[in-house]
């Protein structure tokens, strides 16, 4: 499997492509802010062609450049029903006072804009991805995990960084949920790859071994990296 990745735009955030070798067809996973320039050379460097995008959650650093890359290829968007909304009005996750940094920013849902369930499978460019729906982070938050050969890869947005987790002050967000997804999570094992929203990428034993917010899974004061 070929799986390759920029952080993109001023939160650098991290924007993924997925398929099954060079040459043949994929799925793009959170086009953020300028991601289509970085995406455009990705796409060209290893001759693949998107079929679909695929959104850890709504958050603008994540969903930015959605619209025109679906656009350009004709393709549709997947996403939790409860972040949708943040498609076209990205200003409902973040407090009022903070209206004006996306001031004049119109943003829009994509023409064919699909929606996740918990526990689906998608069968997309020959791969399967498990979409496991993981609120905290945002009410809409997802991860998305595939097979690879002895192990597994999961897509973790903004649930679990190296080193830290999501933060949950935002509106949407809910810590005691956000603990229940990473409990959830930690049953993974300890092998699988974590290619996070933010940052590099991880294990799921590493996280539990060093991570300090997962020591007993109980709260602790919020980290910060990511919208």
């Amino acid at each position: 499997m070929l799986v390759a990745g920029f952080p993109a735009g001023s939160f650098q955030t991290n924007c993924y492509i997925v398929a099954p070798a060079a040459g043949e067809e994929c799925v793009v996973i959170d086009p953020g802010q300028d991601a289509v320039e970085g995406l455009d050379a990705l796409l060209r460097e290893h001759r693949l062609k998107p079929v679909a995008v695929l959104l850890t959650h709504g958050h603008i650093d994540h969903v930015w450049s959605v619209a025109p890359v679906c656009g350009a290829r004709d393709v549709p968007a997947w996403i939790h029903p409860e972040d949708r909304d943040l498609l076209s009005d990205p200003g409902k996750a973040f407090p009022p006072q903070a209206g004006q940094l996306f001031g004049g920013l119109k943003l829009s849902e994509p023409d064919d804009v699909r929606e996740l369930a918990d526990g689906a499978v998608l069968s997309l460019a020959g791969l399967e991805l498990t979409v496991e729906h993981r609120p905290g982070h945002t009410r809409g938050s997802v991860t998305f995990r595939t097979p690879v050969e002895d192990t597994q890869v999961l897509f973790a947005g903004d649930l679990l960084f190296a080193g830290s987790i999501g933060r949950t002050d935002l509106p949407g967000g809910d810590h005691a949920a956000m603990l229940r997804s990473l409990a959830k999570t930690l049953t993974l094992p300890d092998e699988t790859t974590v290619l996070p929203g933010h940052g590099p990428q991880t294990t799921i034993g590493r996280e539990r071994a060093t991570n300090p917010f997962l020591r007993d899974v109980a709260p602790h004061a919020g980290p910060t990296r990511g919208l």
